[in-house]
């Protein structure tokens, strides 16, 4: 799993992948949050708060992912090199895993930047410090379950197709339909609907977003996650 991680992270570091990547997620978020005159400027808001970036971070990451995972296996298929891949003395799961942390490496790194987010909200706050380091912290670690979901997602459309650009579509699609499509079903029902709600992976991180983490909505993270891992592996064993 090892080597297939290496040389998948390699991979993005030698084409533009990797900084095209960090750079607009960089890009967008800071444009939004600090330059736009709109609703998410955290110096319009009044107040010392980060949720802005939580909230528009998992849309960012609903087309960054997919644009990561898209050639992860579909560029196997296209070149006929899968075949190949499955002869080295490595498991189908290895090599899942490993693509699969790859590409959440590369997204970790690309947070990483945005805790000088956090050290400016702390500067800003009156008195300074005046951060509620519980749901900042909760907020993360809702993030981090979030990208390994979109990630497993993301992997998993790579295999429907050789085309990279089909690929990121069906990543898009069914990733929005996860993250909103069952906050909107839930709506239509109205309060009575809060199981369907709690489908969708919007519920989930927006609970562990408050800065409690509860076992439940971690067990749907890697529960969601492991799935696609596996319809992925299975996917894999098929062709």
């Amino acid at each position: 799993m090892i080597a297939i991680l290496k040389k998948e992270f390699n991979s993005f570091f030698a084409s533009p992948i990797a900084y095209l990547v960090i750079g607009v997620f960089l890009l967008i978020n800071g444009l939004f949050l600090w330059i736009f005159n709109d609703d998410f400027n955290i110096l319009n808001a009044g107040f010392a708060d980060i949720n802005s970036f939580f909230y528009l971070a998992p849309w960012v990451f609903l087309f960054l992912i997919p644009a990561i995972t898209m050639k992860s296996f579909a560029d196997e298929f296209s070149n006929g090199t899968i075949e190949l891949l499955k002869t080295k003395p490595l498991t189908i799961w290895q090599i899942v895993l490993g693509k699969f942390w790859a590409s959440l490496l590369l997204i970790i790194i690309a947070l990483t930047p945005t805790l000088t987010y956090v050290y400016t909200i702390f500067r800003l706050g009156n008195p300074v410090g005046n951060i509620d380091f519980g749901s900042t912290i909760g907020s993360y670690i809702g993030l981090l379950f979030l990208a390994a979901t979109y990630t497993s997602i993301g992997l998993f459309t790579s295999t429907l197709s050789k085309n990279q650009i089909v690929a990121f579509i069906l990543g898009v699609f069914i990733t929005f339909i996860l993250f909103y499509g069952f906050d909107s079903i839930s709506n239509s029902f109205g309060n009575d609907a809060i199981i369907i709600k709690k489908l969708g992976i919007n519920e989930h991180f927006k609970s562990i977003s408050r800065g409690v983490i509860d076992t439940r909505d971690i067990i749907y993270f890697l529960s969601v996650t492991f799935f696609f891992l596996f319809i992925t592996k299975t996917r894999l064993e098929n062709e």
